[in-house]
């Protein structure tokens, strides 16, 4: 398996999309930031704690139980990105990169929670 938590690419991608989000987010006037900017910071960095959750621990169950809170986590911040493009919080250049991110975060997520079955 892996032996450090920078070596899963599902992992580094989520922190990518994060630290990404957090530089748009903080462009934000304080409403936006204080509504909507506070719940997709927190979404979208709870992809990656939880992944790192689940990397630190010892049985399968419980790395597969932390990966299929990250994908809980996945689905709220995808949520919440869909409310930023209908709220128009998000620049079209910014949609394209998010959008990016997720196609490639969805299934490397699934395909490391699948590994935990076998």
């Amino acid at each position: 398996m892996f032996r450090e938590l920078h070596e899963i690419k599902v992992y580094v991608l989520t922190e990518r999309l994060s630290n990404f989000i957090w530089e748009i987010v903080l462009q934000w006037n304080y409403f936006e930031k204080d509504t909507v900017g506070k719940q997709l910071v927190r979404a979208v960095d709870s992809i990656g704690a939880n992944l790192a959750e689940s990397h630190g621990r010892f049985h399968y169950l419980e790395k597969k139980k932390f990966a299929y809170y990250a994908r809980g986590s996945f689905e709220e911040t995808k949520s919440w990105i869909r409310k930023c493009k209908e709220r128009s919080l998000l620049k079209p250049d910014e949609i394209e990169v998010v959008e990016s991110y997720i196609k490639e975060i969805g299934p490397k997520l699934n395909a490391l929670i699948n590994t935990f079955k076998k």
